[in-house]
């Protein structure tokens, strides 16, 4: 393997989650960004991430894009949750 991420690699899964949660840390406490909660923030950028990964790897379709929005919901959540379990921290119930 050749490069970290591919296209195709950030369409999948695993792909996506990795990248959710290594831009979500990253963006945490930059300016605006700051005042919106890290799920919505984590959201979001699981979005981005898999319409990103399937536009490029060119099977961006209606019904794939609203597939994006419903998985980014599992690779938002598992991420926040693998942050979680590493930090130590228990999952703000708010």
């Amino acid at each position: 393997m050749n490069d970290f991420f591919t296209w195709a690699n950030l369409a999948t899964y695993s792909g996506a989650l990795l990248a959710t949660g290594f831009f979500t840390q990253m963006l945490k406490g930059v300016g605006f960004i700051d005042k919106i909660p890290t799920r919505i923030t984590s959201y979001i950028i699981a979005v981005l991430v898999l319409l990103a990964g399937t536009f490029f790897t060119g099977s961006l379709t209606a019904d794939n894009a609203i597939l994006c929005f419903v998985n980014a919901v599992v690779v938002s959540l598992a991420s926040n949750g693998a942050y979680d379990a590493a930090a130590g921290t228990k999952p703000d119930t708010k």
